[in-house]
């Protein structure tokens, strides 16, 4: 659950902690943020809100793809892992052009 900037969030992100004023819950955990709710959070000067998902990119894509080399190594020749091997740095690099 990664916190990202509120010049960041977008429509259709669910939040995994509530946003809070003082003592009083503004959006609840769960919540699906809407353009109307974004406004007021951005309104509100928070700078980070955590939201739903993992955070990808947090280590540098060239690691996670010198890991991804590091963790195959024993099973190279084996076709099916090939296959996933492949699969997985595909994924790796879309998820990096986001």
């Amino acid at each position: 659950m990664p916190k990202i900037s509120v010049d960041k969030i977008e429509p259709g992100m669910k939040l995994t902690k509530p946003v809070t004023r003082g003592n009083m819950v503004m959006l609840k955990e769960g919540t699906e943020l809407t353009e109307h709710m974004i406004i007021k959070i951005r309104n509100m000067d928070l700078e980070k809100v955590s939201i739903d998902g993992p955070s990808q990119n947090s280590i540098p894509k060239e690691e996670r793809l010198v890991q991804l080399d590091m963790r195959f190594k024993n099973v190279e020749n084996e076709p099916y892992m090939d296959l996933l091997k492949k699969l997985v740095r595909e994924h790796i690099e879309v998820s990096y052009e986001q």
